[in-house]
């Protein structure tokens, strides 16, 4: 199915404000299929695609200079170039089309290879528009659908996630996921870093998806892995910039008990943690459905907020006495503390050393009966 993602009109709206459009994203979750989209409505004849996938591609838009880019473009007006991080110094031919050819919109995808070689920052400091596309949120499926059959596919959400291909055939989605892990999940890695074994990158994310929901302390993940604290923390910042994990950070402000260099590591996708540790079996026979409805949620919330603009610094909470909240987000000076529950009828409470020491906040519960408000508030 095609689903209309929310970043459409929102990338539209920058059209022809004489920056260009970067759209990054992990493999697999739909940049090209988006690239088309955003041109589906103009004049064939304006829009110049380059995929750089072919060769000849690269080629002419390698060491090229501005008076060569001006005859490469011609009259068009919408240029586009797809999996831009094949091109080697892609950052200063993109900085050249945007200083010496006017009048024109240029959009680009890539990988997170931009992530990881800092491709494009410095070459086009003030003169992009950055975005960031996930896989499916639950925002788009339910407008594409509805809140009713999201609901009904909630288990579904839950262990097998939302890229778009296991959304779109999910009667196939155990052997889509397990080709995503194997295929693309490193590529970027392996490609662009100095990382010959994609299975230490495996067995360290499997230690973390094990421990969804829990504190990860690095010492004792290179003790399961068998590489060095500097390693894993190395590894792990190159699992966020290619959009696998995210790290959440412990909130402490007041008091001696908060843990306060603790973190949290979440999946983008739940069906990607699934696959890692091989478990695609149904809610009722797992024992980790609480990290599953914690990690959905996390990650949800999360794109919901990068999309819309929703500005908050988010955090857990957990006292060395074991008091703890799931998510908290800070929002104009103000906290707003969430417990995730996935059985409607199990109960939880502010901690009350929490609500003392900052009585400025809004709590509330989240579970299977309240969550699309969470994930898709109007």
């Amino acid at each position: 199915m095609s689903v209309n993602r929310i970043l459409l009109q929102a990338i539209i709206s920058r059209f022809y404000k004489g920056k260009a459009i970067i759209l990054i994203g992990p493999r697999q979750v739909g940049k090209t299929t988006l690239l088309r989209q955003l041109v589906a409505d103009e004049p064939q004849e304006t829009v110049l695609s380059l995929n750089c996938d072919e060769p000849d591609v690269r080629y002419l838009l390698e060491n090229v200079s501005s008076t060569e880019l001006k005859n490469l473009i011609g009259s068009k007006r919408i240029i586009l170039i797809d999996e831009a991080q094949r091109v080697e110094n892609i950052g200063i031919t993109l900085k050249l089309i945007i200083d010496n050819i006017a009048g024109i919109q240029l959009i680009v995808t890539g990988s997170s290879a931009f992530e990881i070689n800092n491709k494009i920052n410095e070459p086009l400091t003030g003169r992009k528009f950055e975005y960031h596309l996930y896989p499916f949120s639950t925002a788009e499926l339910i407008a594409h659908t509805s809140q009713i059959e999201e609901n009904r596919l909630l288990e579904q959400r839950l262990i097998y996630g939302m890229y778009p291909d296991v959304v779109n055939h999910p009667s196939d989605a155990n052997e889509l996921l397990i080709q995503l892990i194997n295929s693309y999940l490193f590529k970027d890695i392996l490609m662009y870093q100095d990382i010959r074994r994609a299975d230490n990158l495996n067995k360290l994310l499997t230690a973390v998806a094990l421990q969804v929901g829990n504190e990860v302390s690095y010492n004792e993940l290179s003790r399961i892995v068998g590489m060095d604290k500097e390693t894993v923390e190395r590894y792990l910042d190159l699992l966020e910039k290619v959009f696998v994990v995210f790290r959440l950070p412990a909130f402490c402000r007041n008091l001696r008990q908060e843990l306060k260099k603790s973190r949290k590591i979440y999946f983008y996708d739940n069906g990607i943690r699934n696959a890692l540790i091989n478990n695609f079996q149904p809610l009722a026979l797992r024992n980790d459905v609480g990290a599953l409805w914690e990690n959905f949620l996390i990650s949800e919330r999360k794109k919901h907020n990068e999309y819309n603009s929703f500005y908050a610094k988010t955090y857990f909470w957990r006292t060395h006495t074991m008091q703890e909240i799931d998510y908290i987000e800070e929002r104009e000076g103000k906290l707003f503390a969430y417990e995730f529950k996935y059985n409607e009828h199990r109960r939880a409470k502010l901690p009350i050393s929490f609500a003392d020491a900052y009585p400025e906040n809004e709590f509330e519960v989240v579970n299977r009966t309240n969550y699309l408000e969470f994930l898709n508030p109007t």
